[in-house]
């Protein structure tokens, strides 16, 4: 494989009028449509600005992140995400129900790999590439020492993208740790309604990947 292919992308600040996806615009844009109240526009990151943790998702859900414009919020991924953020200190409460429910995050800051809803909550590839300047973007704000929670494996193979770093060489699983050289990509499965339900993803495996967040941050 060429070297280019390895190259991370120029980092690109977030922008909320992105239309970089002329297929995802044309979604958000009958969206808004159909739910003028959405937010239906790219969903930009919350939490610390200094954090040392960084958790990556997949895109906005449609009734969750896409509607209220924070990531994780209204959906039920958010559910098991807040709640044990709560747990170990990283939330100030554990439901994340609004942009103005006084929610702060401490130490922590979510994103996600896609910033816009795209159509049955799958991005293409062309589309997690185009998206990834503003990832790498996130990931350049990190102190040296930080560590990345990537929730499945699209997520993880975004936050390789941004720091060029060979897939081969850091292959996802669940609770699986990865030097990257300035920060640690930590693994774990998505917190969806689907891998929850069919305990694929339960509360103890979820803790135990937090846990080990926490020995690798001190």
């Amino acid at each position: 494989m060429s070297r280019a292919a390895h190259q991370a992308p120029a980092p690109i600040p977030f922008d909320l009028a992105c239309r970089r996806c002329p297929r995802l615009a044309a979604h958000l844009d009958a969206v808004r449509q159909e739910h003028p109240a959405y937010h239906a526009r790219p969903v930009p990151p919350f939490g610390d600005p200094a954090a040392r943790l960084l958790v990556v998702g997949l895109a906005p859900g449609l009734h969750g992140a896409n509607a209220s414009g924070r990531p994780f919020t209204g959906d039920h991924a958010g559910i098991i995400l807040y709640a044990t953020l709560h747990r170990f200190g990283y939330a100030s409460r554990s439901e994340s129900l609004a942009t103005d429910d006084g929610l702060e995050l401490r130490d922590c800051r979510i994103t996600n790999a896609v910033k816009c809803l795209p159509p049955q909550n799958k991005p293409t590839g062309p589309e997690v590439r185009d998206c990834n300047g503003y990832l790498a973007a996130e990931v350049a704000t990190l102190p040296a020492g930080a560590v990345i929670l990537a929730l499945g494996r699209i997520a993880h193979d975004a936050v390789l993208a941004a720091v060029a770093a060979r897939r081969g060489a850091h292959p996802f699983a669940h609770a699986a740790s990865h030097d990257l050289g300035r920060c640690r990509l930590v693994d774990s499965y998505h917190c969806s309604r689907y891998n929850t339900n069919t305990r694929r993803l339960t509360p103890a495996m979820f803790d135990a990947v937090f846990e080990r967040i926490g020995q690798l941050l001190g």
